[in-house]
């Protein structure tokens, strides 16, 4: 499947490289676009109706707000359109590309390593997935399975995928953050920044591998480390008492204000 970008930032960068195949790409700025080509081979076109008159999947990597600008060119020409939008619901798409099978996913930046999570949204009604007009069973699996490459690919209802951007998207950069934490408490303490960061780094990538082989279960993977009254015990008692929960609580809350609120 020939995949082409509208759009050559930070994640569409991340899904060609995750992808590892040559992309068709077209941005305003040209630098961008050609860094991205330059990288991993494929073509910067002229304008994004080029890329969607040879791209099998048309993949829109550009800012919201320009979603019905971009469709005045991409929709009279494109096979299939993909999203990773934020906020922009699967109505606004079909709106925008009324007879073009359209799909909505969220990337995290993992993708990159194919260690992304990836949500989906899907009508709430199967019955409307099913009859919908424009629905091509093969095509939504190819389509599906290209994501899945990726890393986990999860389907939610279209009304959740804001929420699950706010668990997923954004928290790359809650991780590091909370990696950072980690390594400047242990260099209070002596530890040299780049071997705490080695600890905590790869103690977060294990952690993560072992929390999927005992099925996401947090609670038991937390009281196999945590001896009543032990170390751990009183570390996990201090971050709760400094308000970890909400803090967490707190910024999908801020992600999903509406802006200007």
């Amino acid at each position: 499947m020939q995949v082409g970008l509208i759009g050559a930032g930070n994640m569409a960068r991340a899904l060609a490289r995750g992808w590892q195949q040559p992309v068709l790409c077209a941005d305003p700025v040209a630098e961008r676009a050609n860094a991205l080509v330059d990288e991993l081979r494929g073509e910067v076109l002229a304008s994004n109706a080029d890329v969607a008159k040879r791209a099998d999947l048309v993949v829109l990597c550009h800012k919201p707000a320009q979603l019905t600008a971009v469709a005045a060119e991409v929709a009279p020409h494109a096979n299939a359109v993909a999203s990773i939008l934020a906020a922009t619901p699967l109505s606004a798409l079909r709106d925008a590309y009324p007879r073009t099978p359209v799909y909505r996913f969220i990337p995290s930046l993992p993708v990159e390593v194919r260690q992304g999570a990836v949500v989906q949204g899907r009508d709430a009604d199967d019955t409307a997935q099913r009859e919908r007009p424009d629905r091509d069973a093969s095509l939504d699996a190819l389509v599906a399975s290209l994501f899945a490459e990726l890393g986990t690919l999860v389907v939610l209802d279209d009304s959740l995928v804001d929420v699950a951007m706010g668990l997923m998207s954004c928290a790359p950069a809650y991780v590091a953050l909370v990696a950072e934490a980690q390594v400047d408490a242990g260099v209070r303490k002596g530890i040299p920044a780049a071997q705490g960061a080695q600890l905590v780094v790869q103690t977060l990538a294990g952690t993560a591998e072992l929390l999927r082989q005992r099925d996401y279960d947090t609670v038991a993977v937390r009281r196999e480390v945590s001896s009543p009254g032990g170390l751990t015990a009183r570390g996990v008692d201090a971050l709760e008492r400094g308000g970890l929960r909400a803090a967490f609580s707190d910024a999908l809350d801020a992600v999903l204000e509406p802006k200007g609120s």
